[in-house]
């Protein structure tokens, strides 16, 4: 066996480009989980496997794994090829067939053992990365059946539906020594700085909180305004003050937002008396987010007291920093600096992906490559094939390097 092989990167665009064609729309896709243009492209993808002389294994939540023959342990490289409701093409899709690539040309070359996958769902139809949680072990096949998307079908009632997919067949985590994903950034970063590459130390941790500030549904053309006590202005002068005061703590990385307000009784000519919202926040650092929580809830207990408001939290989900294996980063910059000398940079990771779920199993890392003009979750998403092509040389480079050092 050899420990080098050297990727193809025009047939990787093609094949790109072929899975783009399953649920095209406009310049998008949209392929959610389980829908026919998810299963159509999931038996694409098994076949593409199969015609590289991989093993194709699709568990029962419907992740499509292709193994290199026999028992030794590979490294697994992957993403996603569902697509949010109006997806762009790239989303989860270039990793999927990165890693298919990747595969394909060590197989063929001799080279070390490497498996590629499609996690199924990672887009949160039917719950959050539910593919890559049930490969972790993380989740139960019981608990992922209750997951009910927005029209009330079940996932258990969804995922019966396999036709041309092969008999459920599940993969231990035990079979993977490692995980690598490969992905468009999603952010502007890289492509407002002219750079390339970027090699993911960590994604973030996120806290969500559901929060409601309370005071007097009154008529609007009657209650004088230093009379009010408007749950809504309380809400506005809240988001004002940690602005300022998050500010003050924050990376340039870390975020913030409120993104969902709900007003009661939500009329023309009512005073709120009710306003529930959202603020989530994300940082790459457990010691941020919890001085990040701190400050929200002093501010909050604050302008309750001033406005006459009482203020509560009725719920809250947290998801914890992941650290990428050192290993991986190492060969990823060495690889990276080879082959984008002065254009990528180490960086976190302010989306949630797959990889988060698979570090609870293994050593773990991420590579990304440009959003142009930052978009993506829409059809405008694209970036230049030219760095599509980059991004899979320099995780070539990377897994030789990395698979070498385990000998």
């Amino acid at each position: 066996m050899t420990d080098t092989f050297t990727v193809d990167t025009k047939r990787m665009l093609s094949d790109l480009d072929a899975l783009r064609g399953i649920g095209q729309v406009s310049t998008g896709v949209v392929r959610q989980a389980f829908s026919e243009a998810d299963i159509e492209a999931r038996s694409w993808l098994v076949r593409r496997m199969e015609e590289a002389g991989l093993e194709v294994s699709v568990d029962a939540l419907g992740n499509v794994f292709g193994l290199p023959p026999g028992n030794a342990p590979a490294l697994l490289v992957g993403s996603h090829s569902d697509t949010q409701p109006e997806g762009g093409w790239l989303d989860g899709a270039y990793g999927v067939i990165a890693g298919l690539e990747l595969a394909r040309a060590s197989l063929e070359q001799g080279g070390p053992a490497i498996a590629c996958v499609s996690f199924q769902d990672e887009e949160g139809r039917f719950g959050n990365l539910i593919g890559s949680r049930y490969c972790a072990g993380s989740l139960s096949l019981e608990e992922a059946d209750k997951g009910c998307d927005d029209n009330g079908l079940s996932l258990a009632e969804a995922r019966v539906i396999r036709a041309r997919l092969p008999a459920p067949r599940d993969v231990s985590p035990e079979r993977f020594h490692g995980f690598l994903e490969l992905h468009i950034e999603q952010g502007g970063a890289l492509d407002l700085a002219g750079e390339q590459i970027g090699v993911v130390e960590a994604i973030v941790g996120i806290r969500t909180e559901r929060m409601r500030f309370c005071g007097q549904q009154n008529h609007a053309g009657t209650t004088l305004m230093h009379l009010r006590r408007d749950a809504f202005q309380g809400l506005v002068t809240m988001a004002s003050r940690i602005n300022e005061r998050l500010a003050g703590v924050a990376t340039p990385a870390t975020v913030w937002t409120i993104g969902r307000v709900d007003l009661q009784p939500n009329a023309n000519s009512v005073v709120p008396g009710r306003a529930d919202f959202t603020i989530q926040w994300r940082d790459a650092e457990e010691s941020r987010l919890d001085q990040m929580r701190d400050i929200l809830y002093s501010t909050c207990e604050e302008v309750a007291g001033e406005m006459g408001l009482s203020w509560e939290r009725f719920g809250c989900d947290s998801l914890p920093p992941t650290l990428s294996d050192p290993g991986l980063v190492g060969a990823l910059s060495q690889a990276a600096g080879q082959l984008a000398a002065g254009k990528w940079r180490v960086m976190t990771s302010g989306a949630l992906h797959d990889a988060a779920n698979l570090s609870l199993r293994m050593p773990m890392a991420m590579l990304f490559v440009p959003s142009i003009a930052g978009i993506s979750h829409s059809f405008a998403e694209d970036t230049a094939r030219e760095d599509l092509e980059l991004g899979l040389r320099v995780a070539a480079g990377a897994v030789c390097s990395y698979c070498r050092s385990r000998v």
